[in-house]
């Protein structure tokens, strides 16, 4: 995890843009491990564990209907909380994850359900996981995707 966060902050720099965060299921972990890398802090701006429906809507203006309909574990959820972010933090880009880490199910979807969204001015892309494994094993999974696939985009 350690080295692609090096990585997403290095191209970061070079490329002068910014990064926020709108995390549910990975609790703040992916804003943990980009900030513990020296002079993160030129590019991220901030974050918002959003880890309830409430504070979804609160924090991201996600509307009770979309939540009701979709549920937080969706497609359209991530892409609204990463969109949100970006536009709250005034940053280049944000990247957002809600899931179900388990054990158990939750949203009446099964544990390691993940989804992860990255916005940017320009689009909102997102990727479906289906992990396996314990409650932190998942967690981790979902930061390590979050980061390969924001380095994927980024390289692009």
């Amino acid at each position: 995890m350690n080295s692609l966060a090096q990585d997403l902050v290095k191209q970061l720099k070079k490329r002068e843009k910014t990064l926020a965060t709108a995390e549910s299921i990975t609790g703040g972990g992916l804003a943990s491990i980009i900030t513990s890398i020296p002079g993160s802090s030129e590019v991220f701006l901030g974050g918002v564990v959003s880890y309830s429906d409430q504070s979804k809507t609160k924090f991201f203006g996600i509307t009770s209907a979309l939540l009701k309909k979709e549920t937080a574990v969706s497609e359209k959820v991530a892409i609204a909380m990463a969109e949100a972010a970006r536009k709250e933090f005034k940053s280049d880009f944000a990247i957002s994850t809600t899931g179900v880490a388990g054990p158990g199910k939750a949203y009446g979807q099964k544990a390691g359900t993940v989804w992860i969204a990255i916005a940017s001015k320009k689009e909102s892309v997102s990727v479906a996981l289906s992990l396996s494994g314990d409650r932190e094993a998942v967690r981790n999974a979902t930061i390590i995707s979050a980061l390969a696939t924001f380095a994927r985009i980024l390289s692009s």
